[in-house]
């Protein structure tokens, strides 16, 4: 059996490049065009926020958070979540996904929303939204948008659109990024 040295760090900028490889192996091209993509082009994720799980110093899965309006509810929302092919099914995605509940609710997110599927999801604490409450920017699912409530009445704050959401943490994610977008640029 092959042994595993796994680290959960907060994301910077110098995991940018394995992030992006590890979303294209799991998600392909059509990555860009799902609904959820929509609101994430619509501002920076939340560096703090988002995590990765290295493997002997080997970045090999990811999970990002994207502050968000959705209806009253200034929430989270969750992905793309991503795991390498080669360490699927050791719960390292659920690790994740766990770590990146507790510090959204940590910085005062009134809920972690996501498009996903309920029988992966639901026992990681996320609940269905009521069917067709949140408007996306895109086609989606209803029955795939799920939430973690972190106060009460979310539920009933969840109606009508989703969108990026600024809460001051982008300034500090684009200061982050900016080596590695001129190093884009220049390339």
């Amino acid at each position: 059996m092959k042994k595993h040295d796994l680290v959960y760090l907060t994301e910077d900028a110098t995991h940018h490049d394995a992030i992006e490889l590890i979303n294209e192996e799991a998600f392909g091209p059509g990555r860009f065009a799902r609904a959820a993509a929509r609101i994430r082009e619509q501002g920076p994720h939340d560096l703090a926020l988002s995590f990765v799980c290295a493997d002997k110093g080997e970045t090999i899965a990811s999970v990002r958070m994207t502050p968000v309006q959705a209806g009253t509810v200034k929430g989270h929302l969750l992905g793309p979540l991503a795991v390498r092919p080669s360490h699927k099914n050791m719960g390292i995605g659920r690790e994740l996904v766990r770590i990146a509940i507790e510090a959204a609710k940590r910085k005062g997110s009134e809920g972690v929303i996501l498009v996903g599927d309920p029988p992966y999801y639901m026992p990681l604490g996320f609940q269905k939204v009521r069917y067709n409450a949140l408007k996306f920017p895109a086609p989606v699912d209803p029955g795939r948008i799920l939430v973690v409530p972190m106060t009460d009445g979310v539920h009933d704050g969840l109606v009508g659109e989703i969108r990026w959401r600024d809460d001051g943490a982008q300034v500090a994610a684009l200061i982050d990024m900016a080596p590695n977008l001129a190093e884009k640029k220049c390339a």
